[in-house]
């Protein structure tokens, strides 16, 4: 007798109506309670999720381990960073061959003098499901070091402190921290800021002193606006601790002389609402970056030391409409400058005595170049990293006097099947509703024909004015080498075409954000490189909000979405003030407690605006202690896409139960993620190996 196969049921969440009354306006939330993260029926939601899950995925279960093997294989596992030289010191971070975790170590002056481990973080890890060590922070004597650990995911750091010299770990626990910490001249003074508790905003800066207990830490600066966080570093010439402050449109700074750490805190310029602005020091000035007086792609000005203040602010480059101007370098006879012009990123180099000033060259449409770790200051040496679509990474040391250039490391693909010239990479135009041209870079392997058959996986972030730049991506090889187009939409809310690019994607213009996108998938399918039975949209964070708009406007252009850690309930958590992260946002996503900001956002709000209709194929991921994007967020919105959708399409769900925002914590354990969404993508696709 034969038989039945067992069918498999998805979870029906049980539906509790709370109903949410802002502004007249009635929202009513049917799973609301699933908020309660120590409620057991919200673990049990979620696991049986994760068990659904795994059921419709048990036939791709032997792909996904053949993709996580055959990624992992790429990567070389005995292999270390470029080393780079502070204070008399070289300092390496390495990993050996089947372990997850970085080994720190230094070498004293010679990278051919002994070793010296800092932390090995693969001893440090044994027993915990996730482990982060961050924050290294070396004392200027070179005997001591901070550092900071997250065993949860959630990142609530607490800083120790290590005596380099007899291994001892110091008793003192400084604990709810950002992770980053930074010594004063005297070696026994430490900076650090604290969080809230609760919203885990960064708002108070410490100082505590070598040998004395957390709780009598001084309390050094305490940042009362609740839309703005704090932090502290000290500056490349190690002459001043410097305290910031943020919020999305608006700066301020503060600085202590590094060998006065009890003196006096002094203000370079206090905050005006919508100017931004940053400080490097050099000699007896301030180089300042700023948006003031309408600079809206910046510029760059300095001020004495003494006297700060905006009103002695002298321009040294300035504003320019076409170019974006995203940051400094300042070495003794160099100033190094990165901006970005028609997308692409330019690193100009200029003596500051005049005599010399010039582009380092990079020749193609598709590339990403950026400075790297430069902590010396007195050097001719420029270390930048550089990569593309096709070109492994590569770290660079380049003479700024000579400029002879060193390739000191290429990332190594190991297996002996990549060659770079077995693919191709390009940047196309689309045209938004609005006639905007809109940007989108792609790479394939050579020899596809544009007739409509081919897979495309269409990537975008557009949120804060964070640019996704083109990289190359060794995982990525497992798409391309099956077929795939892989394709980055530079959509508005992003920086790529300069800082008006951002202010256009977002607030009440944050609508073109999604629209661009959906005009970039337009654009693909036009242009035959692609159908709506072939396509596929990924994003994560605020680009998991990007894949739930766009799920929800146009479901009938794409064959599968990938949702990771998603922000879908915009208005429920805009108007919880207790949520992490949620007051310092309101300059992106706007306050709903303005009624215009609120019935703009309930508009595309994913969650709110599921209805029945036909959805593509999804996978949505998360993390249970997730800090930025509750878990709550994609658990609430799977269970009402499950209610309303009315097509038969897969709808997966899986929440990591140990991990956070960024995922699992070990170098390969993460790679199991990207092996399960390429599994997920290869198995719509029907392909099976």
């Amino acid at each position: 007798m034969k038989v039945a196969a067992t069918e498999i049921f998805a979870p029906q969440a049980k539906k509790i109506p709370v109903h949410l009354e802002k502004h007249g306006d009635v929202r009513t939330d049917n799973y609301f309670w699933m908020r309660e993260r120590e409620n057991p029926e919200v673990l049990d939601y979620l696991t049986k999720e994760n068990m659904y899950n795994d059921q419709m995925t048990a036939h791709t279960k032997k792909l996904q381990e053949d993709l996580f093997q055959e990624v992992k294989a790429r990567i070389k596992e005995d292999d270390s960073s470029v080393p780079y030289k502070l204070n008399g010191y070289w300092y390496i971070t390495r990993f050996e061959k089947g372990k997850d975790y970085p080994i720190y170590s230094r070498k004293k002056e010679s990278l051919d003098a002994p070793e010296e481990i800092l932390f090995d973080v693969n001893e440090m890890a044994k027993g915990h499901d996730y482990y982060r060590l961050s924050g290294l922070s070396i004392s200027p004597d070179n005997k001591l070091v901070s550092y900071a650990v997250d065993t949860v995911s959630r990142r609530k750091y607490t800083i120790y402190i290590k005596n380099l010299e007899t291994g001892e770990i110091y008793p003192e626990k400084i604990k709810n921290t950002t992770g980053g910490a930074t010594w004063a001249n005297d070696n026994k003074t430490l900076f650090y800021a604290r969080k809230d508790e609760e919203t885990l905003r960064s708002d108070k800066i410490y100082k505590h002193k070598l040998g004395t207990r957390s709780k009598d830490d001084k309390l050094v600066f305490f940042e009362t606006d609740d839309t703005f966080h704090t932090y502290v570093y000290k500056s490349k010439s190690r002459r001043y601790i410097i305290i910031g402050s943020d919020s999305t449109l608006t700066s301020e700074y503060r600085f202590i002389a590094a060998d006065d750490p009890d003196g006096e805190i002094h203000l370079v310029q206090p905050r005006i609402r919508g100017v931004e602005y940053s400080i490097a020091h050099y000699r007896d000035c301030f180089y300042i970056m700023t948006n003031m007086d309408g600079a809206t792609n910046f510029k760059l000005m300095k001020a004495p030391v003494h006297s700060p203040g905006m009103e002695n602010w002298e321009e040294v480059i300035p504003h320019r409409k076409e170019v974006l101007l995203e940051d400094i370098d300042l070495f003794r006879d160099y100033l190094v400058v990165s901006e970005r012009s028609d997308g692409l990123n330019k690193i100009h180099i200029r003596r500051w005595d005049g005599t010399d000033s010039y582009f380092l060259p990079f020749d193609n449409e598709t590339y990403t170049a950026f400075t790297g770790a430069n902590p010396d200051f007195d050097t001719e040496i420029l270390r930048y990293t550089y990569n593309s679509l096709t070109t492994p990474t590569q770290v660079v040391d380049f003479n700024m006097r000579t400029r002879e250039k060193e390739i000191k490391k290429e990332l190594e693909v190991l297996g002996g099947k990549f060659q770079k010239e077995n693919y191709i990479s390009d940047r196309i135009w689309a045209t938004a509703q609005d006639g905007t041209r809109v940007p989108i870079t792609l790479v394939h392997r050579k020899g596809l024909e544009k007739d409509g058959s081919n897979p495309v996986l269409l990537y975008a972030y557009g949120s804060y004015g964070s640019t996704i730049d083109p990289y190359f991506s060794n995982v990525r090889l497992s798409l391309l080498d099956r077929g795939f187009i892989f394709a980055i939409a530079h959509v508005r809310g992003g920086e790529y075409l300069g800082r008006q690019w951002y202010d256009d994607g977002k607030l009440l213009k944050k609508k073109n954000t999604f629209s661009d996108f959906i005009d970039c998938t337009l654009h693909l399918i036009n242009e035959n490189y692609t159908s709506p039975e072939h396509m596929y949209a990924s994003g994560g964070s605020a680009g998991g909000l990007l894949m739930g708009v766009v799920a929800n406007w146009a479901p009938q252009l794409y064959k599968g979405i990938i949702a990771t850690v998603p922000f879908v309930d915009v208005v429920t958590t805009m108007l919880d003030e207790n949520i992490p992260l949620t007051t310092g946002e309101y300059d992106e996503w706007g306050n709903p407690n303005d009624p215009e900001f609120y019935f703009y956002m309930k508009s595309y709000s994913p969650y709110d605006n599921v209805s029945a209709q036909n959805y593509p194929n999804m996978l949505v991921t998360t993390g249970l202690h997730d800090s930025q994007v509750q878990y709550w967020e994609p658990a609430k919105w799977v269970a009402k896409l499950r209610e309303l959708k009315t097509n038969s399409n897969k709808l997966l769900f899986h929440t990591n139960m140990e991990a956070g925002h960024g995922g699992a914590s070990g170098r390969f354990e993460a790679l199991r993620e990207v092996a399960e969404e390429y599994a997920f993508l290869l198995d719509l696709e029907g392909i099976t190996e």
